[in-house]
């Protein structure tokens, strides 16, 4: 059992289990009755999500620094408590269940998901060893 990070609209691994998008906004042009089959997500979670202003200093970034700041930012937005919780609440159902949690960005180097898996190791859950 484990929770794997994706890039959301790429093919599923094999036992993926359920996908969620951990992002702001549903995938633009794409209608709801297809979010699932065609890769997006199973269910959308936006509460892990950077704020559209954390989103902005991300897509910004060119320098480490400049990166460290976004990271930074994303990591105080998720010890709010409902975040904190859900972020917690993920780590424990990896320990029992295998499922996904993703976003569009291309690079995981460069997204918030690589912060998000960084949070959910530190609250101890189980995490697929591939990179996505």
């Amino acid at each position: 059992m484990a929770v794997r990070v994706v890039k959301l609209g790429s093919p599923r691994g094999a036992g993926e289990g359920l996908r969620i998008g951990t992002v702001r906004r549903p995938p633009r042009g794409v209608p709801r009755s297809e979010f699932a089959s065609g890769n997006w997500y199973d269910v959308w979670f936006p509460t892990l999500a950077p704020s559209a202003d954390t989103v902005k200093l991300g897509q910004a970034a060119t320098t480490a620094a400049q990166w460290a700041a976004f990271a930074r930012r994303y990591r105080s937005e998720m010890a709010a408590p409902e975040a904190r919780q859900a972020i917690e609440l993920l780590a424990a159902l990896s320990r029992h269940s295998d499922f996904s949690v993703g976003c569009y960005c291309e690079h995981e180097a460069r997204c918030h998901r690589s912060v998000l898996r960084a949070l959910l190791a530190e609250h101890g859950a189980a995490l697929h060893d591939d990179t996505g």
